[in-house]
């Protein structure tokens, strides 16, 4: 039976009708259709093309035809319960493992990023049998309920934070405690979680992890000062703890220099645990935790026994090793360090013009472009930011999205194969539209003001 398809308002009323509420759309006010996709590019219902900044899941690129070909090849030939021995899930963990320290070299394969961290916790949990977590401020690492327990992004929003929880502060040099201009921001960040766990532990709690994304996200696309991983991993294995390192968004290469994030903190770190997901099959379901010897021993021991049905299936495994193929044969780390680079430079000329641009940070293709109302106070320019999303949409066909304790941070984590060209036209467009091309700005003593046209309410800058 072919698929059925609908017109665009049809769709929008059988989605209320029939989908949770509480899933919510990109542009929820004026959703773009999408119904294919190549490369870095979505087309709607009218074959509008789209730039898309959005979809790091879509690593290679949508519609890779090494990764469908691959995908097609091996459900033709087999797709099978995990329990059954297959060659692809060890020739994929080799792969994976050449990649990584030697001391991580023990996979569990499942289907999502929130799987893997739900298992990770477990694993710290049973290898050190301590309860206590600390994560960072703003932090999210998964929809489960064990995830939603340790992520203050979303537990603030529900039934608040567990005794067992501990929240360190996000380790933010532009907005933060500590800033550019301390000496040494990773040590002193590093000496928070070393102050913690000294309270943790006169109040009679046990630490048994430390979770942290690489590079974390929704905090806003922050970069963690130099030296800060290595400290806290030394202050969290002194009091009997593990470093989780939360790859899901950062993982494959997307920082360029190095394929893991967690490596641009140096040589000398090496976390615990690592989990990984988003990236790894292209948008196919898969995801995976990796650990050392020891830690998987302890898991063993306990006596029960560990089995996903789906998680490193024939297919997803052929699918993710196509993923590292492509990574290597077209040098998509390359692209990130090239076009990254590019990219950056063009948003800090744009910094350098716009007030109303507060920073531009990150590395590879993940990067942050912070908007505030006021670069001394880094007043939060929450609706600029929501108003340039809605602009480059339906002004120029780029769909972008925005991240960050206020939602003020403009953030690009396209797929690799993201060109020059493309990141010249996303620079071009925001620069057009924050000089107020469509919308003449008002302008009095160098200030931002806040004004109100007719259809929109928006903030003007110098």
């Amino acid at each position: 039976m072919a698929l059925q398809t609908f017109r665009k308002e049809e769709t929008l009323a059988m989605r209320e009708k029939l989908i949770g509420r509480s899933c919510r759309l990109f542009y929820s006010d004026d959703p773009v259709k999408i119904v294919r996709a190549r490369g870095q590019y979505l087309f709607d219902e009218n074959g509008k093309r789209y730039l898309d900044c959005i979809s790091n899941v879509h690593h290679v690129g949508h519609c890779h035809p090494s990764i469908t070909k691959a995908a097609a090849a091996q459900m033709d030939l087999l797709n099978t319960n995990t329990r059954f021995l297959h060659d692809s899930i060890i020739t994929y963990a080799e792969r994976l493992a050449a990649t990584l320290p030697e001391k991580l070299g023990v996979f569990y394969f499942v289907n999502s990023g929130s799987e893997a961290n739900d298992l990770a916790l477990r694993l710290a949990r049973q290898y050190t049998q301590h309860e206590d977590v600390i994560v960072l401020d703003y932090a999210y690492h998964g929809h489960l309920t064990s995830l939603i327990d340790i992520s203050p992004y979303k537990f603030r929003k529900l039934a608040g934070q567990k005794e067992w929880v501990h929240v360190v502060p996000l380790p933010d040099t532009y907005r933060g405690m500590y800033r550019d201009n301390h000496p040494n921001p990773g040590q002193a960040y590093a000496d928070t979680v070393k102050d913690l766990i000294e309270d943790v532990h006169r109040k009679g709690g046990k630490i048994s992890a430390f979770f942290a994304e690489s590079l974390p996200s929704v905090g806003g696309q922050i970069i963690l000062p130099q030296g800060y991983s290595a400290k806290v991993a030394e202050y969290v294995h002194a009091a009997g703890g593990l470093f989780v390192a939360d790859e899901v968004q950062t993982g494959f290469g997307r920082v360029g220099s190095h394929f893991w994030a967690f490596q641009l903190q140096g040589e000398d770190f090496c976390p615990d645990i690592i989990t990984m997901g988003k990236p790894m099959g292209n948008g196919h379901p898969v995801a995976c935790v990796v650990t050392t010897v020891e830690i998987a021993k302890a898991f063993e021991d306990n006596g029960v026994e560990y089995f996903n049905t789906f998680g490193g299936n024939p297919v997803s495994c052929a699918i993710g090793l196509a993923v590292l193929d492509v990574i290597e044969k077209e040098d998509l780390r390359g692209n990130a360090v090239r076009v990254g680079a590019h990219l950056k430079d063009l948003l800090n000329k744009l910094q350098a013009k716009h007030r109303i641009i507060g920073a531009v940070r990150g590395v590879g293709l993940f990067i942050g472009l912070e908007l505030v109302t006021d670069r001394e106070k880094k007043t939060p320019a929450t609706e600029t930011a929501a108003l340039v999303v809605k602009r480059l949409k339906e002004e120029d066909q780029i769909v972008i999205s925005t991240d960050g304790p206020w939602d003020n941070v403009l953030k690009f984590k396209p797929p690799m194969c993201f060109t020059v060209e493309d990141a010249e036209l996303v620079a071009k467009s925001i620069d057009r539209v924050l000089t107020g091309q469509l919308n003449t700005p008002k302008l009095s003593n160098g200030h931002i003001h806040e004004v109100q046209s007719k259809s929109n309410k928006f903030i003007h800058f110098t």
